[in-house]
């Protein structure tokens, strides 16, 4: 038995060599041949940096550093292919998995694979693939991020997408995608999860239930907790030929100083909002949604601030120019708001809180400009005066200053009357006259 020791150690080396062998097995040689026919059919130029072959732990083929597009479009960082070998020698190769590791994907590329998917249709297939595994993915839509996330898919013998799933890295966004007939059901859900298109909104919860084609989506249930209140709905979103969305969503008891500094940095509004908006948007591309974007919604707002601003001071000191800073408290705000290209257009608003209530418009533009009027309705020295005031300023630095037949109203009772009474009493025929002129305008 002295032999069986040299033969276990020949064969230890024998296996060890086998085992090595393939790692050093490339075909590097055949990448010029593998770039020119995939950049012909994809019409893009397609560079691989390199191709190897090996065993185990089962046998594979490993491309490394692919890129495909002008700019990068598509960047991949390993794609291991197994292949099923007893299927080699059929008419029909059967690859059990391909394992796309650090897949980068650009808009332009999402733009492109439709005309990508036509090419490889008009070429027979030759293998069919299984199931297909992302790691470590990341969808790069101009300005938003999507991932890093794995996603499998299973394909049927036609080459259909099957169940496929979605999770990101940090386990705080999930969906499940079944095929259904000619459709695919929809069930997504995340925790503390912020959203990667638009403002930054973190949901401490999302639902979305619903059913797509390869051209759209009807996503008939949205649902999800967010800055302490709730809201819920329903949205419509199809990529066919350009990106369309609509929906309409009804949001309960949210807070409205995140919400409001998120849709238009600098405003402070606080208080718990209640709204139904309907919005719609059609663009070229995600990341252009955004500004595309527009929106029309009844509101109201419980118990708040608006900071910024002191309605009831602007509309008590007349003999100055203007006035900003402060804040104005308020037991009740409500309105109607239209928002579309970067601007916003509040119309019908009622603000009342003790002593004050106030009506008016006030726009803000795209640049965060201000404009509008707001009435203000005050009690002083025993006599009610409704005050007419311009609106101006930015939203950082909001602005109100009396009309000129206000001005000139309460400096002229100030003069005949003396401060307080003779101000409001002036004030009351400043702006009766005001409202007359504007009538007649």
């Amino acid at each position: 038995m002295k032999w069986l020791k040299p033969l276990t150690i020949v064969l230890a080396v024998s296996l060890a060599i086998v085992a090595a062998l393939p790692f050093f097995i490339t075909f590097d040689d055949y990448i010029p041949q593998i770039e020119k026919v995939f950049s012909t059919r994809l019409k893009e130029p397609v560079s691989i940096k390199s191709i190897r072959f090996a065993l185990l732990p089962l046998p594979n083929v490993t491309v490394d550093g692919i890129t495909v597009g002008t700019t990068d479009d598509i960047k991949v960082g390993k794609v291991r292919v197994m292949p099923d070998l007893f299927s080699l020698l059929q008419s029909t190769r059967v690859i059990k998995s391909i394992e796309i590791d650090s897949l980068i994907l650009t808009q332009k590329a999402i733009d492109r694979i439709p005309g990508w998917a036509k090419a490889d249709d008009a070429t027979p297939p030759q293998a069919r693939v299984e199931s297909i595994l992302l790691k470590n993915a990341m969808a790069k839509l101009g300005k938003a991020n999507f991932g890093p996330f794995d996603a499998s898919v299973n394909l049927d013998d036609n080459g259909e997408p099957g169940e496929a799933s979605i999770v990101t890295k940090d386990g705080k966004f999930r969906a499940l995608i079944k095929p259904a007939k000619s459709k695919y059901l929809i069930d997504a859900s995340a925790k503390a999860w912020t959203l990667p298109v638009g403002p930054a909104l973190v949901f401490d919860e999302l639902i979305i239930k619903g059913v797509a084609t390869l051209h759209d989506a009807e996503l008939a249930e949205v649902s999800a907790r967010l800055f302490g209140g709730t809201a819920t709905g329903k949205m419509n979103i199809n990529w066919q030929k350009e990106l369309r969305l609509d929906g309409s969503l009804e949001l309960n008891q949210v807070e409205t100083r995140q919400l409001a500094a998120l849709l238009s940095p600098g405003a402070h509004v606080s208080g718990k909002l209640s709204a139904k908006p309907v919005f719609s948007a059609v663009a070229p591309s995600t990341d252009q949604l955004m500004h595309a974007l527009r929106l029309e919604t009844p509101f109201n707002v419980q118990n708040g601030t608006i900071h910024g601003v002191d309605i009831q001071k602007a509309a008590t000191n007349l003999v100055k120019r203007g006035t900003t800073g402060g804040e104005t408290r308020f037991e009740h705000l409500s309105g109607h708001l239209s928002m579309e290209r970067g601007g916003y257009r509040f119309t019908h608003l009622k603000i009342a809180s003790g002593s004050l209530a106030a009506d008016g418009n006030v726009n803000i533009s795209a640049k965060k400009e201000l404009s509008g009027r707001i009435n203000a309705q005050i009690n002083a020295v025993g006599t009610s005066a409704k005050v007419p005031l311009n609106v101006a300023g930015t939203v950082n630095a909001p602005l109100l200053y009396p009309t000129g037949g206000t001005m000139a109203g309460a400096a002229v009772g100030t003069v005949l009357l003396g401060p307080g009474l003779g101000t409001s009493v002036g004030a009351k025929v400043g702006g009766w006259t005001e409202g007359l002129f504007d009538k007649k305008k």
